[in-house]
């Protein structure tokens, strides 16, 4: 998928729409290796039990499986799993710290997409759903689905 803006979307966490109730987005750099880099031009990514955590001031985003590359020999990455470090500015990462800190918010990875051959990653700052409104928004989409379906068939 390419947009006009030279960007390519690599992949989503469409779970994280489920499981979460999404609130503010970021978009923010990777610290990667180049065996890494290679890996998620392939496509061999996977954000699904992806979390973002403060250490240090800084942001490190764990669970975030990236396949090695085949090619890439003894110099590839050895763990797929290992934290990588978030690239944002002070004054973002200060408010994503501060709102991480207040109880029930939690940050996840959303999309990861390549901008001008950069990895960079859509994390959002998200506060877990209920079950009940985990019903209420499939039966809202179930709703919506025979609305439009309805009105193609007066069409």
């Amino acid at each position: 998928m390419t947009t006009s803006s030279n960007i390519k979307v690599v992949t989503r966490n469409r779970q994280a729409s489920h499981e979460y109730l999404l609130m503010d987005t970021y978009q923010a750099g990777l610290v990667l290796m180049g065996s890494e880099i290679k890996s998620i031009r392939d496509n061999r990514i996977n954000l699904k039990d992806g979390f973002v955590i403060d250490r240090g001031n800084e942001l490190w985003l764990y669970n975030v499986h990236i396949s090695p590359y085949e090619k890439a020999g003894i110099f590839g990455h050895d763990d797929p799993m290992r934290p990588r470090k978030l690239l944002l500015h002070r004054k973002q990462i200060a408010q994503i710290i501060s709102r991480i800190r207040e109880r029930g918010f939690t940050v996840v990875p959303t999309m990861v997409f390549l901008e001008k051959g950069r990895a960079k990653v859509e994390i959002a700052i998200a506060k877990g759903k209920k079950e009940y409104d985990k019903r209420a928004d499939i039966s809202k989409r179930d709703s919506d689905l025979q609305i439009r379906r309805a009105m193609k068939g007066e069409e």
